[in-house]
């Protein structure tokens, strides 16, 4: 795993100590020398290397890597250049381009986003190949769930977007009144009519930066 470097740094090394964490890395140790893993390993933080914690401004969660080759980069819904645009960011595109206009593009990566301050941030940060959830309770959930407390105890607005139950679940830890958190269905092709499309998330996440004097989020992938 490549050492994070920002400041993420306190934090990761706290939940470091741990003994969750020592066994947590062990597993993982094991896994990536006799499994095929994904991300590689040393994409497993780029969420945390891409969206410093003092810029965060929006918060996606997703819950665990894509499990096909070449598809996972250690960043939520998003894929490598190249890559085929997974359901799910398809209909994340099409909910942008309703709201705000935003050509859908033909690629699937979010770096952009996480550049301007967008902590795409699965729950579960590896996953086997072919084996979705297989890390499922091996110790990175008490890991990110002591990332989004970092994030609900930052002292300015910030907006979560927790889509479907994995997600939603978080809300409890956000307990910041400066934050705003907005709730839908996950936008999976099997839920995605049932509360994603026309959530208005995007508009409103702008819409709550803006009156709180925070530059928006450019939420347009181009080609």
């Amino acid at each position: 795993m490549s050492k994070v470097t920002n400041d993420w740094l306190s934090v990761v090394e706290k939940e470091a100590d741990k003994e969750y964490y020592q066994r947590l890395y062990l597993f993982l140790k094991e896994e990536y020398s006799t499994r095929i893993i994904y991300p590689h390993s040393d994409d497993i933080f780029n969420a945390l290397h891409l969206t410093p914690l003092g810029r965060v401004k929006v918060v996606i969660l997703g819950q665990d890597p894509y499990h096909e080759p070449g598809q996972a980069e250690g960043l939520s819904f998003s894929v490598p250049l190249g890559c085929q645009i997974p359901p799910s960011l398809q209909n994340i595109y099409k909910e942008i381009n309703s709201e705000l206009g935003c050509y859908i593009p033909r690629h699937g990566s979010l770096r952009k986003w996480a550049g301007q301050g967008v902590l795409l941030l699965n729950t579960i940060l590896t996953v086997r190949a072919h084996s979705a959830f297989s890390h499922q309770g091996k110790g990175w959930e008490n890991f990110t769930d002591a990332l989004i407390k970092a994030v609900n105890k930052e002292d300015r607005p910030i907006v979560y977007l927790l889509w479907g139950r994995a997600a939603r679940d978080k809300k409890k830890m956000l307990d910041n009144p400066k934050h705003l958190v907005l709730e839908s269905a996950h936008p999976s092709p099997l839920s995605a009519y049932r509360g994603f499309m026309g959530n208005g998330h995007f508009k409103k996440a702008n819409e709550f930066l803006i009156e709180n004097g925070i530059e928006p989020i450019d939420w347009q992938i181009e080609d």
